[in-house]
């Protein structure tokens, strides 16, 4: 099967076809990283979790290959980084965009109107595996929409920036955040459509705690006050400085005190009550843990070479969830 990574023969006519149907030339290769230029290809390993397929086709596109693309589970806010932190993780979803195969694609799919910010849908057919967990804090949507904005550019031979796939899935994801963290893999950070990667990795394994039910970002925002007092403004600020110095010298230490936060974990802790019974009584070898999200996962930061003791042990105190170890993800959404 080809794929539209490397300029192939193959490839290059796809993306030939699809240029003269827009009235433009085709790059010779699909969106090569620049100098200068945050990578946003992903080039690493698929991450494992449940798997779900969706497939959704279309008409009047020319089928002679297929474009395969991936996008990263993310989590957001790390504690007090509330709307700016955000960390990628090597569990993905994937996208695989082909000719017709003769039934209408869903136009209303987030992941298909993402790709309609690029190239026109009506052209091709797309089958959607998901093995991030949806509605539990782990950046679904965004990875839905970073998968469709990639494949779209891919398919219109466009290179845009992070920054500027960024802007086009805002409208549709709406948390720069994970969308942040999707596109550009890592740990970053985002503000005023910005995005910095600050780091590769994290000084500490994460252990995602997850819950079989499920929380809708809106509802969960919904709940967060207008005002807050300002002792846990305050207090919020502290931990989120906390946050950017741990993030940016790698230090456990300082991420193991930043670890908490009065701005939207107290607002949200009904729908993650396990939140508290970890902090309360943390793992050997845990240095703090985390709402991920709007929740209801818990992200338990662990000292690298006991992650896999924390795991065991939150898996054993909460045989009703899952509990995942999760890599950071050093490269984001792209093609394999």
């Amino acid at each position: 099967m080809s794929r539209c990574q490397t300029p192939t023969r193959e490839c290059h006519d796809f993306l030939a076809e699809v240029s003269r149907r827009r009235g433009r030339q085709p790059h010779e290769e699909a969106i090569p990283p620049r100098a200068g230029r945050e990578r946003w290809l992903s080039r690493t390993r698929p991450g494992v979790g449940h798997r779900h397929e969706s497939v959704t086709g279309g008409a009047g596109a020319v089928a002679a290959v297929r474009i395969h693309v991936r996008a990263p589970a993310t989590s957001a806010n790390l504690g007090a980084g509330f709307d700016v932190a955000a960390v990628a993780f090597e569990l993905w979803n994937e996208l695989e965009v082909s000719g017709a195969d003769g039934e209408a694609p869903d136009e209303e799919h987030l992941g298909v109107r993402a790709f309609a910010r690029y190239a026109a849908p009506a052209e091709f057919s797309f089958r959607f595996t998901d093995r991030i967990p949806r509605e539990r804090g782990l950046g679904s949507s965004a990875a839905v929409v970073a998968l469709g904005l990639v494949a779209g550019a891919l398919a219109a031979g466009e290179e845009p920036t992070a920054d500027e796939l960024l802007a086009e899935g805002l409208p549709l994801e709406g948390h720069a955040d994970n969308l942040a963290a999707a596109l550009t893999g890592g740990v970053c950070l985002t503000w005023d459509g910005r995005i910095a990667r600050i780091a590769d990795d994290l000084p500490a394994s994460a252990i995602a705690v997850v819950p079989p039910g499920r929380v809708k970002t809106a509802e969960a925002r919904a709940s967060l006050p207008q005002a807050v007092e300002h002792a846990d403004a305050v207090f919020s600020a502290v931990h989120a400085t906390l946050l950017g110095a741990a993030l940016g010298r790698g230090d456990a230490a300082l991420l193991a005190a930043s670890a908490d936060d009065r701005l939207h974990e107290p607002y949200r802790a009904e729908h993650a009550p396990h939140l508290a019974a970890i902090r309360a009584d943390l793992p050997e070898g845990a240095l703090g843990a985390t709402l991920s999200g709007s929740g209801p996962t818990v992200i338990v930061w662990a000292e690298t070479p006991s992650a896999r003791a924390v795991a065991d042990e939150l898996a054993a105190r909460f045989p009703g969830h899952d509990v995942l170890h999760l890599p950071v993800a050093t490269t984001g959404a792209g093609p394999t």
